[in-house]
């Protein structure tokens, strides 16, 4: 097995899942000439690869990443939020 981060792996999963149900499904689907069975069948994989990804399975968990730690807060009128500078201006 090849060993990818984390996010990685379930993202890849997903996208496999889903083009190898939309192909099955397009194909099928154009052999019968009934699109519903395509929808169904999308649909299908779609269900398949969320109950696969969205989980956190113990093979996503393996490897964590490791995270920066939060940087403090600081306290001052200097440091302002975008939004605080706005409110204060009034136009005449």
């Amino acid at each position: 097995i090849i060993n990818f981060a984390n996010g990685l792996l379930a993202e890849q999963i997903f996208q496999g899942i889903i083009l190898a149900s939309a192909v099955i499904g397009f194909a099928y689907g154009l052999i019968i000439e009934q699109f519903g069975w395509t929808v169904y069948i999308v649909l299908g994989g779609f269900a398949v690869s969320c109950l696969l990804t969205l989980p956190p399975w113990p093979m996503y968990r393996q490897n964590p990443l490791s995270w920066q730690p939060a940087l403090p807060e600081t306290t001052g009128e200097t440091l302002q939020k975008p939004q605080e500078n706005l409110k204060k201006k009034k136009h005449k």
